[in-house]
């Protein structure tokens, strides 16, 4: 039988400024383990910690850019594209951009605060 989310659950962010988080499926909002997808809206000059996750990471931007930082370089991630982050690898997302960014991340396992390692 389908499982209907009728509403997400806020999830509070890292960061330098607020960003918004909705998280529809995950542990925190549905208890499911095994993926989480979140609504992401980041303000311009976001810019989270870096980190080396336990989970693989698939993210669509749906509006604005999406800067992600890697220990290989750097990709802007513009609206109508997508980017996959592999577990283990470090990464760091910001929004420089005037606009900030609305994308929409699928983290393999699901999220969790214990598993995201961010940077100190």
């Amino acid at each position: 039988m389908p499982t209907h989310i009728v509403k997400s659950m806020l999830i509070k962010a890292a960061g330098n400024k607020p960003k918004i988080i909705e998280e529809f499926v995950g542990l925190a909002n549905s208890g499911t383990e095994v993926v989480s997808i979140a609504r992401m809206r980041s303000p311009s000059g976001w810019l989270e910690p870096g980190q080396r996750p336990e989970f693989d990471e698939y993210t669509v931007v749906l509006q604005g850019a999406l800067r992600v930082r890697t220990e290989d370089g750097v990709i802007d991630v513009e609206a109508g594209q997508a980017v996959v982050v592999a577990r283990g690898e470090w990464v760091q997302y910001s929004t420089p951009g005037p606009k900030g960014a609305e994308y929409v991340a699928v983290c393999l396992p699901a999220f969790s605060p214990d598993t995201v390692h961010r940077d100190d």
